[in-house]
């Protein structure tokens, strides 16, 4: 079995409720989606060369053509000692691309020691299944249609929203051990795709844990929302959920992605 992987390292959680726990990433190629504030447009595509760092916190990789195969995957994870992690994180990109080579990393990798934790947008559902056994956390985000398109429509704002195929995508996800919903909020972000969001979540999962990640300036967005914007979002959210954490992001501010 082969993979695409952009790059394995160690590092800290930069999102969410598990924010600055030792986490070993595996990054794998290709995303399916455009996110106005992607920070990792070199994940879009199948990466013709993966990066595998040497040791654990060193900062300096090697590099070897895609795709690779899981043991080399698992030997690179073994080398940065996974297990003194709390977590390896399934990233990308988008790993549900690519349900197959996840399920046989996540396979190889789980076991006693760090936890699977697997970053999504969201949306592939079988990929889902197929994947779920070996996962302690899924972490899905919630896309809006105000900042996300697809990558084969042609422009922002030509497809119809994701609540649909995300409600059916938690409804799956939420039999794994923790869920994490995560809603990226920026200026352009409505209220009534955010309380349309909100409402399903309550509705097919109110035990997940529900994050508002104020945005990082990147790319073409340009500003954050103001604490006020997301102090009032936090109320209303929990009007629907128990569990509701307002949490930037991390890694910008160590200067790493």
């Amino acid at each position: 079995m082969q993979a695409n992987v952009i790059e394995v390292f160690s590092s800290v959680q930069g999102e969410g409720p598990e924010l600055g726990a030792s986490t070993l990433f595996v990054r794998f190629g290709e995303c399916d989606l455009r996110c106005a504030w992607c920070d990792t447009p070199h994940s879009w595509r199948k990466a013709k060369r993966c990066r595998f760092e040497l040791a654990r916190g060193s900062g300096k990789f090697e590099e070897c053509d895609n795709p690779v195969s899981i043991e080399a995957l698992v030997a690179a994870a073994e080398r940065l000692e996974r297990r003194r992690h709390r977590w390896v994180s399934l990233t990308g990109g988008e790993p549900l691309l690519q349900p197959e080579a996840v399920a046989a990393a996540a396979e190889a990798l789980g076991g006693r020691g760090a936890g699977l934790w697997l970053e999504t947008h969201g949306l592939h559902v079988e990929s889902l299944r197929r994947v779920l056994p070996h996962l302690a956390v899924v972490a899905m985000d919630w896309k809006l249609a105000s900042d996300v398109r697809r990558a084969s429509d042609p422009e922002r704002g030509a497809a119809a929203d994701f609540h649909d195929a995300h409600e059916a995508f938690l409804a799956v996800a939420r039999a794994a051990p923790r869920v994490h919903v995560k809603l990226v909020v920026t200026p352009a972000s409505g209220d009534a795709e955010i309380e349309a969001a909100l409402r399903r979540v309550a509705r097919t999962h109110p035990g997940a844990c529900l994050v508002l990640q104020p945005v990082t300036p990147f790319a073409t967005v340009k500003e954050r929302p103001s604490a006020e914007r997301m102090l009032a979002l936090e109320r209303l959210a929990s009007e629907h959920l128990a569990d509701v954490r307002v949490i930037p992001q991390l890694h910008p501010v160590l200067g790493v992605l």
